[in-house]
């Protein structure tokens, strides 16, 4: 028997368990290094999913003021000031996936929804005002990538603005519209929207009417349904099968899509549920694009863990209040003075 094979106290000899347990080390280490160079990927994918605008720079200082922020007496590592998000839902055919859920191609992109969600200081609550995309504005001039301006137009769409000069124009016609400072800016296409809910497992919605509409291919009886990503979609575009087929029937079910999906993120445990999670990221930062204070995981997973005791019965929603407009009895203009007080209030 060799130095190397004494043996043990039972009975094996002692040279090998030192080989053993450098063989589960040795595993153990690779299982790490897997772990760690797997969640730097995942982190890495996620990261480069996010598209970004620089609207800061682009819009310079010619801009309602920010909100003045008190500190909190209980610092927190999270921020949890007053914010206003302008959300917008684009009908961009950009890529097969929009173009087969928008129906086909069309020229351009235009701001489908549009919604200017204010968060209270302590991030308690949420108010979001929808600005129904019919409104007739006053569209400012807005600079362009060239260097060059949009020139300046009277009674236009409000959607339009987007269509002419993408979300730097949206944000100054909507600091225009309101006086209201946007800090920052999302946007998710028809493809990201869907995904969003297919990765939730679907959302619950109840509808008080029957909703027959044969351009969104939504047809559902009033009462509660569980919708998939490809129905949630045409219910948030529906609106020749609900009220006059106006644009402000559709809004409502859009602020319906609203609660019902911070219902469904609220329930979901993601925080439990690692895989879960990671579709859900994937799904959110995939149809993508922000302002380039948001352009990053990190500040994306800071602004959702500062909503944390946000809930669904604490977000209110309303519509900016509107009028026919007298030239054009298919559009509407803001309702003064009731929509200039609501935007005060948020101010």
């Amino acid at each position: 028997m060799t130095r190397h094979e004494e043996q043990g106290d039972a009975g094996r000899p002692v040279g090998r368990r030192p080989r053993a347990l450098k063989a589960v080390g040795l595993t153990l280490a690779g299982a790490l290094v897997l772990g760690v160079a797997a969640a730097g990927w995942a982190y890495w994918h996620l990261d480069r999913n996010i598209s970004s605008v620089d609207i800061n720079s682009a819009l310079g200082d010619d801009r309602p003021p920010r909100a003045v922020v008190t500190p909190s007496a209980n610092a927190s590592p999270l921020p949890t000031g007053s914010l206003n998000i302008l959300v917008l839902g684009s009908d961009s055919r950009s890529g097969e996936a929009n173009r087969e859920l928008g129906g086909g191609d069309s020229d351009g992109a235009r701001s489908d929804t549009a919604m200017v969600v204010h968060l209270d200081a302590g991030r308690t609550r949420a108010t979001v005002v929808s600005i129904p995309r019919d409104t007739l504005v006053t569209r400012p001039s807005c600079p362009l990538p060239s260097g060059a301006g949009t020139a300046p137009a009277y009674g236009a769409m409000f959607n339009s603005a987007y269509a002419v000069g993408g979300p730097v124009c949206a944000v100054k016609t909507v600091e225009t519209l309101t006086g209201v400072r946007m800090d920052h800016y999302l946007e998710i296409d028809f493809s990201g929207f869907a995904r969003l809910v297919d990765a939730l497992g679907g959302v619950d919605v109840t509808t008080d009417e029957d909703i027959d509409d044969d351009q969104s291919h939504l047809h559902l009886r009033a009462g509660s349904h569980h919708l998939d990503g490809k129905q949630a979609l045409a219910l948030a575009r529906t609106r020749h099968g609900i009220g006059d087929g106006s644009d402000l029937g559709r809004i409502g079910l859009q602020q319906m899509l609203v609660k019902a999906l911070l219902a469904r993120l609220s329930g979901a445990g993601l925080l439990t549920d690692p895989a879960k999670l990671y579709q859900v990221a994937d799904a959110v930062t995939a149809g993508l694009t922000t302002d380039t204070g948001l352009d990053s995981l990190n500040e994306l997973v800071s602004l959702g863990r500062s909503l944390r005791e946000l809930t669904a019965d604490r977000v209110r929603t309303v519509t900016m209040p509107v009028v026919t407009a007298p030239a054009d009895p298919n559009r509407v203009v803001a309702d003064e003075p009731a929509a200039g007080e609501l935007w005060a209030s948020l101010r």
